[in-house]
């Protein structure tokens, strides 16, 4: 393996930046091939810098046109400038101006970083190092500047301009046919919340008024004709604006608010100081072309990018290593944000199932790092899992350690001590350690410590003394670079269910190891390696519900029986582990069921389990978005991670459909009368109430055919031909795509052509497709790579066909004979030299390598030392192969 990896950057490296750059006046001509830009940056020495140091500013393949420094001219060719970085050996040590001009060729930039084309719109994205690519900058974090930007471009080609801030100045070029705009921003930021758009776009407008009743113009930009698709995400955004008011005493802070949808993407979204820039898969919808998921994303994301406004712009992030201070607490704030505008207890769920699935993953393998790391190469390849959903954990953990009145007086602490600094996760916490007169430190241990810990438990009943005793130690398996790990801070959420199904009220003597606060709130910190709790007045034996709302980001391992699993899916007062009971229970079987396959016998086969879920189904039937989330079992990648090593994908999933196809033909009659009872009662809407009946419908339809295929086949179809929405279409869709071919290829041909027009239902169509159960579901894939409609060029498309084949579809991509890797590790390459960051994100789909089957890893690694040995590789990719192979 090729060693030639640029020296690691270091948090413990950090220091402040030698110069400040105090006000930023751009004006930018905006060209398909040949953008110039002429940068005047108020620069000053910084006095925590190093005195007389040199200026270095970054740069990332620009041309220097122009130099001078306080209006003398600077001879460009006596070497001050590469492509890559600006340097001035001797500035000047007070404040002075630089001016400088560079050119661009948007057009030309399949990186989709800096400034580029998006279609016929210019557009740009600066997180986390793009503004590089527009200017020689400081381009880091804890530069604050107020920027005043002119944009100029073709009037025909782009009579739309925007950019950060309010609008102060438009108009025609006098003698030509441009015109231009020019913005202002009264707020400092740093360079990574730059943004400018131009171009011939349509738009929705609508206002709100602030809690201080300030008037705010709102603005959403979307292709012509696409305008009545970007309803939903103005709503979305007008109660994301008043939440943050009731929740968070957050008011918006400019005159108005812009939201640009574009189709080139590498992100979801960016939010850019009142300028926000979204993959328009995050905006459009449509009850015909977007799913309940989609609209609930939608609904998540405006609010997500919304809410950076305040955790991420008025106070940013002094390093990238603090790049959870942003995300993960805004991430902890949209999820309160739909689980009020939902349902509270599944979006709890849904949140649970998702870290899971994405972040337990990247906690056990090669990929594994802190919640801020403090080390890396490549920082576009830290927007994980772990920053985002397992940050967001933290934040919960924190709330529920302190309590809500105390987080609350710690957030209002953080926005008044904070507001325009560039701050870490230590200004962050000390705010909270002061609100409720706590000492943080062994909680921060959190963010230092990479892996999922696991809580082992064990308990114990004396019937004569009538006490229950918990045994609780904790473990943290070992991570690259963190073989031993130390016991971190952990609140455990802790009920007792009595044989009669009743809650045990808590109570315990003081020399049984629980104080009266802890017995109060039923939450128990568990701060060392082991503890012990001795309930009382317990007279007969219950079963402990543990982690109830999932208290922690952790793993347990109770030790309770399927009896006991059964009783909580039956009695548990906590909705989340109620779900949590059946879940277990399917695990158990899956994991039986897995090995029986791999020693050539039958799957396993559980009556009782499918007794306890009909059970569970027909108590839940009142709320359907929860009994939806009952009857979906675990995916295939949770087992995987559950079984841990030697994992059989195949096996895995021949068990789940057995699992599947057994509950299907047993519950058949009830699951029926779902599917009939939870029909179309009307016109489409949105809500949660009736995405629920939807998600409780179309999982009653997977289960019936699963169970009975000529039953549940003849229903998608009659459902795929009447459907009056996407939800419903899509449901079926994904039914008859796993269908025999008589029944999938007209299905999907009629999809094709009854959406040709619409990009993002066109994902959709590759994604079932790469998602195949079919035995030639690669050669399929391969085939669609050569399809009209596909192109590499477009991230969201890359996603959509090669992104879900490598993650969604384990069993026919970990295939024996590797064929699934070679056609990853190939796209990889493909992709590398245009866009390192999709490249880089695709590499991604094999972080568990190692957890394989010998045969399945040892051709997974080999198409990874293939990647590793190649001469000429981005700095994103040569990061993620060189991680994955340590």
């Amino acid at each position: 393996m090729r060693t030639d990896i640029a020296l690691p950057i270091r948090l413990a490296d950090y220091r402040a930046p030698d110069y400040l750059v105090d006000h930023v006046d751009l004006d930018i001509a905006l060209h398909a091939h040949e953008t110039r830009v002429v940068a005047r940056l108020a620069i000053r020495p910084n006095p925590l810098g190093q005195t007389g140091a040199a200026l270095v500013l970054d740069g990332d393949e620009l041309r220097l046109l122009h130099l001078a420094l306080d209006g003398v001219v600077l001879d460009i060719a006596a070497g001050f400038a590469t492509s890559q970085r600006l340097a001035i050996e001797s500035p000047p040590q007070r404040p002075f101006v630089l001016e400088m001009t560079t050119q661009l060729d948007p057009a030309a930039n399949t990186k989709l970083m800096g400034l580029y084309r998006s279609g016929a719109a210019y557009c740009t994205q600066c997180e986390a190092e793009g503004f590089r690519r527009i200017t020689y900058f400081l381009d880091r974090p804890d530069v604050l500047s107020r920027y005043r930007v002119r944009i100029e471009a073709d009037k025909a080609e782009a009579p739309v301009l925007l950019g950060n801030g309010n609008l102060v100045a438009s108009g025609d070029v006098a003698g030509s046919s441009r015109h231009f705009a020019i913005w202002e921003d009264p707020h400092p930021k740093p360079c990574y919340l730059f943004a400018l758009v131009g171009g011939d776009l349509g738009a929705i407008h609508d206002h709100f008024v602030t809690q201080s009743g300030r008037r705010v113009a709102l603005g959403i930009y979307v292709e012509h004709g696409r305008e009545a698709f970007a309803t939903y995400a103005m709503d979305a955004l007008k109660r994301s604006m008043r939440w943050d008011e009731t929740a968070f005493g957050r008011e918006y802070d400019l005159d108005v608010f812009n939201i640009v949808a574009v189709s080139d993407f590498n992100m979801g979204a960016m939010e850019n100081k009142g300028l926000n820039i979204f993959n328009d898969k995050l905006v459009l919808a449509s009850p015909k072309t977007a799913t309940d998921g989609d609209y609930a994303q939608i609904e998540a994301v405006i609010a997500h990018e919304y809410f950076h406004n305040w955790t991420g712009n008025r106070i940013t992030c002094r390093d990238w290593f603090q790049l959870c201070l942003k995300e993960g607490l805004t991430v902890f704030r949209d999820q309160e944000f739909s689980a009020d505008q939902r349902s509270r207890a599944v979006k709890r769920i849904s949140d649970v199932r998702g870290l899971r699935a994405s972040q337990f993953a990247e906690d056990a393998g090669p990929l594994a790092h802190n919640v801020r790391p403090e080390t890396y190469h490549e920082i576009n390849n830290f927007y994980t899992a772990t920053v985002y959903e397992k940050g967001a954990e933290l934040i919960r953990m924190l709330k529920t350690l302190i309590g809500a009145e105390a987080f609350a007086r710690g957030m209002t602490l953080y926005f008044e001590r904070c507001d325009g600094m560039a701050a870490t996760m230590e200004d962050f916490l000390a705010c909270f350690a002061q609100s409720s007169g706590r000492d943080l430190t062994h909680f921060q241990r959190w963010y230092a410590q990479a892996g999922t810990p696991v809580l082992h438990v064990a308990s114990h009943h004396d019937r004569q003394a009538q006490t229950f005793t918990l045994d609780i130690s904790q473990t943290t398996p070992p991570t690259p670079g963190q073989p031993d790990k130390a016991p971190l801070l952990i609140p455990i959420a802790v009920g007792l269910i009595a044989p009669d199904g009743s809650e045990i009220t808590l109570a315990a003597g003081a020399e049984h190891g629980a104080t009266p606060a802890e017995l109060h709130s039923g939450i128990f910190e568990l701060s060392g390696t082991s503890r012990r709790i001795t309930f009382t007045d317990v007279a007969q034996c219950p079963v402990p519900s543990l982690l109830r709302g999932f208290s922690a980001p952790v793993r347990v391992e109770s030790g309770l029986r399927d009896a006991d699993l059964l009783h909580l899916a039956a009695h548990d007062s906590d909705t989340f582990n109620r779900w949590q009971a059946v879940q277990t229970l399917a695990l158990n079987i899956l994991m039986r069921s897995v090995e029986n396959i791999r020693a050539g016998q039958p799957a396993s086969d559980q009556p009782a389990f499918v007794e306890a879920l009909g059970a569970a189904l027909a108590h839940n039937k009142a709320d359907p978005a929860l009994a939806a989330q009952i009857i979906a079992l675990p995916g295939e990648t949770d087992l995987a991670r559950e079984i841990g090593k030697n994992v059989d994908p195949e096996a895995i999933r021949s068990a789940r459909e057995a699992l599947r196809a057994h509950i299907g033909r047993s519950l058949q009659t009830s699951l029926h009368d779902i599917y009939l009872v939870m029909g179309n009662n009307g016109p489409y809407r949105a809500d949660a109430s009736d995405a629920g009946r939807r998600a409780l419908r179309n999982g009653a339809l997977q289960l019936l055919a699963a169970g009975d295929p000529t039953m549940g086949h003849k229903l998608a179809q009659g459902q795929f031909d009447s459907a009056s929405n996407m939800t419903d279409q899509f449901a079926a869709l994904d039914i008859l795509s796993r269908a025999p071919e008589h029944l999938r290829e007209p299905a999907l041909a009629s999809f094709y052509t009854q959406h040709a027009s619409d990009a993002l239902v066109i994902d959709k169509w590759f994604a079932v497709q790469a998602m195949s159960p079919a035995a030639d579901a690669l050669d399929h894939v391969q085939a669609l790579t050569q399809h009209k409609a596909f192109s590499y060029g477009n991230p969201n498309r890359v996603r959509a066909l090669i992104g879900n084949f490598a993650s969604a579809n384990p069993a026919r991509f970990h295939a024996l004979d590797g064929r699934g890797y070679e056609f990853l590790i190939d796209a990889v390459l493909r992709l590398d030299a245009t866009n390192p960051q999709m490249a880089a994100r695709l590499l991604g789909a094999m972080r568990s390598w190692r957890s394989l089957e010998e045969i399945r890893r040892g051709k997974a690694q080999a198409m990874l030392q293939r990647v590793a040995a190649q001469a000429h590789l981005s700095a994103d990719v040569r990061d993620i192969v060189t991680r994955s192979l340590v």
